[in-house]
C-alpha cells in the first residue's frame, strides 16, 4: 500500500496557518474565489462527481507511480550503470520532498487559491515525470525524484482540501468513496504494469504516461474547481519550515548516501549529524512557539503517540517491502520485471480482502489487542519473504504476499484511525500535517534500512553479485522492525478507541 493510500481518509493537512486555516477543513466555511469563476461543466454533472473524479485522477497517478517505479529499478539502475541497491536514493528522494513540504500545503492553498496551487502541484509533478524519463545518471534521476515528490505533497492533500470545501457534507461519504477507488486500484494495477513496460518496451515510457494524464487534470481543475482561499490565512512559521525541511531532508539523504560510494563516508556523516542539530534546534523552536509548523506537543496524548511512534517503526519494516521484494524476485530469484510485478501485487488483494473484516475485527477485540497481534503477524509476513527460492512454486509465493498485504493493512486501519481518538476538531490539521511527515520519513527510513542490511549481508556472504541468500537477513531486519511496534503500542490502555467502534472497553 502506498503513503498516499494510506492517508487517504485522513483529515486534509492545513499546515500551521490560523486556528481559521485549520478549522477550514472541518467546518467549510464560506472561502472566497480569487477570480469569481464558476465551473463551467454541464449542469448535469454532480459537482459530488466530478471535483472528487479529478483528484482521483492526481491521486491514480501518484498510486501508479509510486508502485511501478519499484518493479523497473533493476533494470533502470542497469542503464544508469549503477548497483541496485543505490537506487534506494530514488526511492528516498521521493519520500523526502513528500514529507518536508506536506506541513506548508494547507497554508499554501489557502494563501494563493486551491486551484492555482493543485494545477501547479500537477505542473510540477508531471516536469519532474519528464525529467525522470530524460535522466541519464544517478544524481540527475535522484533530483527528478525529489522534484516529483514536492508535487506530490502538494497535489493530493490539496485535493483532499478542494473536496471538503466543495463538496456538500451530506455528499462527503459518497465523495470519498470516488477518490478511494484510485487508491484500491494503484497497487492492483502498478507492479504489473511497471513490469510489463520494462519487460516489453522500456522503463522511460512509465513516466511518459503521467504527462497526458497531467494534461488531463489541469485542464479539468480549470474548468470545474474553484480558485478558494481564506480572506486570512496568517503567518507561516518560516524558521519552523527550514529548520525541519532542512534538517529532515539531510538526515534522510546522509543516511541513504552512506556507504554508497557516490560521496565519501565523511560526508555522508556531516549531512547525519547536520541533519540531527537542526532537527534539535526544531524541537527547541517547536517547544517556544505558540503555533509552531509541527506541533510536538500533541506527543503527549497516548493514542496519538502510539500511532505516531509505534506507526513509525511498522513502517520502517513496510517501507522497505516495495524496494526489497522486486530486488529479491529480479536480482535473486532471475525473474522478469513483468514476472515480478505480477506476484508484487497479490498484496494489494490481500488488503482489498481486510476491508471487509478490519470493523468487525476491531468492535470485538479492541485496538490495543489488535494492534499488538497483528504487528506480529504482519513482521512475520514480512520476514517470510526471505524464504523464497528459484524453486519454490509460484503460487506459494503469490499466497505468502497476499498475507503479506493484509496483516500491514490492518495494521495501518487501525493506527490511521486511532491517531484521532483524543484530538479535538480543532486540532486535526495540526494531527494530521505530524502524522503525515512522521509516517512519510518512517517509509524512507525502511528503504534505507532494508539497502543497508542487504549491503551488509551481501558483504559478509562473500558475494560479488546479488543471490537469493542475500536477502533473507534484510527480510528478517525488516520484519522485526514492525515486530518492535509492539513496545510503543502495549501502553495502551485496554480501551483505547473504544468510541471509535462503539464497543466496550475489553475486561
Amino acid at each position: 500500500m502506498t503513503a498516499a493510500a494510506i492517508t487517504l481518509l485522513s483529515p486534509p493537512t492545513v499546515g500551521k496557518a490560523t486556528t481559521a486555516s485549520r478549522e477550514s477543513c472541518q467546518n467549510s466555511p464560506v472561502s472566497l474565489p480569487i477570480s469569481g469563476r464558476r465551473h463551467r461543466g454541464p449542469a448535469i454533472v454532480s459537482r459530488t462527481v466530478i471535483i472528487p473524479l479529478i483528484v482521483a485522477c492526481a491521486l491514480f497517478m501518484e498510486n501508479i507511480d509510486a508502485t511501478v517505479i519499484a518493479t523497473s529499478l533493476p533494470a533502470l539502475a542497469r542503464d544508469l550503470g549503477q548497483d541496485p541497491i543505490t537506487l534506494k536514493l530514488a526511492l528516498t528522494a521521493y519520500v523526502v520532498g513528500l514529507g518536508v513540504f506536506i506541513p506548508v500545503c494547507g497554508w499554501v492553498a489557502d494563501r494563493f487559491g486551491s486551484r492555482t496551487v493543485f494545477r501547479s502541484a500537477i505542473c510540477i509533478f508531471m516536469l519532474g515525470s519528464i525529467c525522470c524519463a530524460f535522466s541519464d545518471s544517478l544524481p540527475a534521476f535522484v533530483a527528478a525524484r525529489f522534484l516529483q515528490g514536492v508535487g506530490g505533497a502538494m497535489m493530493v492533500p490539496v485535493g483532499r482540501i478542494v473536496i471538503f470545501r466543495s463538496v456538500p457534507r451530506t455528499e462527503l461519504v459518497k465523495a470519498i468513496g470516488y477518490l478511494t477507488m484510485p487508491a484500491l486500484l494503484g497497487p492492483v494495477i502498478g507492479p504489473p504494469l511497471g513490469g510489463f513496460i520494462t519487460t516489453y518496451f522500456h522503463w522511460r515510457w512509465i513516466f511518459f504516461i503521467n504527462v497526458p494524464v497531467s494534461l488531463l487534470g489541469i485542464w479539468l481543475a480549470g474548468r470545474f474547481i474553484d480558485n478558494l482561499r481564506e480572506a486570512d490565512p496568517g503567518p507561516l512559521d518560516i524558521r519552523g519550515f527550514l529548520l525541519s525541511a532542512a534538517g529532515g531532508a539531510s538526515l534522510m539523504l546522509g543516511l541513504a548516501l552512506l556507504d554508497s560510494e557516490l560521496v565519501p563516508v565523511w560526508v555522508s556523516l556531516l549531512m547525519c549529524a547536520t541533519g540531527g542539530l537542526l532537527l534539535a534546534g526544531y524541537w527547541k523552536h517547536a517547544g517556544r512557539t505558540a503555533s509552531p509548523l509541527l506541533d510536538l506537543r500533541l506527543l503527549r496524548l497516548p493514542t496519538f503517540r502510539a500511532s505516531v511512534v509505534g506507526g513509525s517503526l511498522f513502517r520502517i519494516g513496510l517501507g522497505a517491502v516495495p524496494f526489497l521484494l522486486p530486488l529479491a524476485l529480479q536480482e535473486g530469484l532471475g525473474m522478469t520485471p513483468f514476472q515480478s510485478g505480477a506476484i508484487t501485487c497479490a498484496s494489494a488483494f490481500g488488503a482489498l480482502f481486510m476491508k471487509t473484516i478490519a470493523p468487525a475485527l476491531l468492535q470485538r477485540h479492541g485496538f490495543r489487542k489488535v494492534l499488538l497481534v497483528n504487528a506480529v503477524l504482519a513482521g512475520l509476513a514480512i520476514a517470510s519473504y526471505g524464504l523464497f527460492t528459484p524453486s519454490m512454486p509460484h503460487l506459494l509465493m503469490l499466497a505468502l504476499v497476499a498475507f503479506g498485504g493484509f496483516f500491514p493493512s490492518l495494521q495501518f486501519t487501525c493506527l490511521n484511525s486511532i491517531v484521532y481518538a483524543e484530538i479535538a476538531s480543532a486540532d486535526a490539521g495540526r494531527a494530521t500535517s505530524l502524522a503525515s511527515v512522521v509516517q512519510q520519513l518512517s517509509l524512507g527510513l525502511g528503504v534505507i534500512v532494508a539497502g543497508m542490511t542487504l549491503q551488509i549481508s551481501q558483504r559478509v556472504q562473500g558475494h560479488a553479485q546479488l543471490g537469493a541468500a542475500d536477502f533473507w537477513p534484510a527480510f528478517v531486519v525488516v520484519g522485526l522492525f514492525s515486530i518492535l511496534s509492539v513496545v510503543e503500542t502495549r501502553r495502551l490502555p485496554p480501551g483505547a478507541g473504544a468510541a471509535l467502534t462503539h464497543s466496550e472497553a475489553p475486561r
